[in-house]
C-alpha cells in the first residue's frame, strides 16, 4: 500500500512557447498539470510511494495524463475511468513584468468535475497509508465533488491517517464566500493547513497584522496541528525571494530565503506541499518547512507543473550549494 495518497483533478495544459499570447501562437507545448497530481508527484521524487486518486476519461488524452504520473513514479491504479465525459484542458501564459501570467481553463463537465460520493471505496484505499492530501481546488471544480471531498477526509480520520490541505483559492471556480463555507467544513477534518495570508483573508475573512497572528488565527478556529504559510517577495516575473514559517503549538518555525528565476511557477505550491509531506514523515517540522520551500525553489527552474528533481538535489540545496557547473 502507498505511504501517501492525494484526490484531485489533473488536466492537459496547453502552453504558447517563448513568451506568446495565445491569440498569435502557432504552437503549444503540451504537459499535464494538477495540484494534487503534482504533489503526489513531488512526494514520489522524494523517495516516498504514492497513488493518486482520480476519474479519466477513456481515451487518448486520459491516458497522456495517466502516463505522465506513472512515468514520475506515482500509481494510478486507483483511478477510474469511464467512456464518457471529457478531460479538462487549461491553457497557460507566461507573464513577464509588468504582464502577469494568466490561466483560461477549459474544465466544464470534466470526468473529474462529475465525481460522486461512493465511487471510491476509500477505506480500502486509505488502508495501511500515512498520509492523505488534498487541496481546495478539487471541492470547487463540481458539484458533488466538495460531498467526495468531505467522505475521502472522513474515511481517513476513521482510521488515523495524517490528512493535509493546501487552501489554494481559485477566484475563477468559486466567491470567497462559497469557498469559505465549503473549505471551513473541510480545514475541520485536517491536521496540517498550507496557505498563504491572502488566501486565508480571502477565504476566511481573517485579517491579521502579520503571518504569525494570521496563521494562529486560523489553527484556533479549526483545531489544526500546525499551519504553513508560504511567502513570496518580488514584483518582478522571472524573479522572487521565497520563504516560509509556521505556526504550532509549541512556538513559531522560520526557513532560510532563497531568491530564485523563474522558469515555470506553476506547480511551486503543490511542491511545496511534497517536501512538507516529506519532512513530517521522515524527520520534523522544522525540516518539513525546510524541505517544503527548498523543492519550491527548485520547481521555480524547471518547465512544466511537475517538479523533476531528485532528493539528492534537495539536500544539497539545503545544505548551501551554489551554482557553480555541476562536473
Amino acid at each position: 500500500m502507498p505511504d501517501v495518497i492525494t484526490f484531485g483533478e489533473a488536466m492537459v495544459r496547453l502552453a504558447p512557447p517563448s513568451h506568446r499570447r495565445l491569440e498569435q501562437t502557432r504552437t503549444l507545448d503540451i504537459t499535464v498539470g494538477g495540484a494534487e497530481l503534482d504533489t503526489a508527484v513531488g512526494v514520489a521524487r522524494l523517495g516516498h510511494s504514492c497513488s493518486w486518486v482520480s476519474r479519466l476519461t477513456d481515451n487518448a488524452l486520459g491516458r497522456l495524463i495517466a502516463n505522465h504520473a506513472r512515468e514520475a513514479g506515482v500509481s494510478t491504479e486507483a483511478c477510474l475511468w469511464t467512456p464518457d465525459d471529457r478531460v479538462g484542458l487549461y491553457f497557460y501564459e507566461f507573464g513577464a513584468a509588468p504582464r502577469p501570467p494568466g490561466v483560461l481553463y477549459d474544465r466544464k463537465d470534466s470526468a473529474f468535475a462529475n465525481v460522486r460520493p461512493g465511487m471510491f471505496d476509500w477505506p480500502r484505499l486509505l488502508a495501511g497509508a500515512k498520509w492523505f492530501h488534498i487541496t481546495g481546488i478539487t471541492p470547487a471544480v463540481g458539484a458533488k465533488t466538495a460531498d467526495a471531498t468531505r467522505e475521502a477526509l472522513e474515511a481517513a480520520r476513521a482510521v488515523g491517517v495524517a490528512t493535509s490541505i493546501d487552501l489554494n483559492y481559485r477566484a475563477k471556480l468559486w466567491t470567497p464566500a462559497e469557498a469559505g463555507k465549503c473549505l471551513g467544513e473541510l480545514v475541520a477534518l485536517c491536521d496540517y493547513l498550507i496557505t498563504t495570508r491572502e488566501d486565508i483573508a480571502n477565504v476566511f475573512g481573517i485579517e491579521a497584522p502579520d503571518h504569525e497572528t494570521a496563521a494562529a488565527r486560523v489553527a484556533e478556529r479549526f483545531g489544526l496541528k500546525s499551519v504553513a504559510l508560504t511567502l513570496r517577495e518580488g514584483s518582478l516575473g522571472w524573479r522572487n525571494t521565497l520563504s516560509a514559517m509556521l505556526w504550532h503549538p509549541g512556538g513559531i518555525l522560520r526557513t532560510r530565503s532563497y531568491e530564485v528565476e523563474i522558469v515555470d511557477r506553476l506547480g511551486a505550491g503543490d511542491s511545496f506541499a511534497a517536501g512538507f509531506i516529506h519532512g513530517v514523515l521522515t524527520h520534523d517540522l522544522q525540516k518539513a518547512l525546510d524541505w517544503g520551500v527548498a523543492m519550491s525553489a527548485l520547481k521555480h527552474t524547471i518547465p512544466s507543473d511537475f517538479a523533476w528533481v531528485t532528493r539528492e538535489e534537495v539536500e544539497a540545496l539545503l545544505g548551501g550549494a551554489g551554482m557553480r557547473v555541476d562536473r
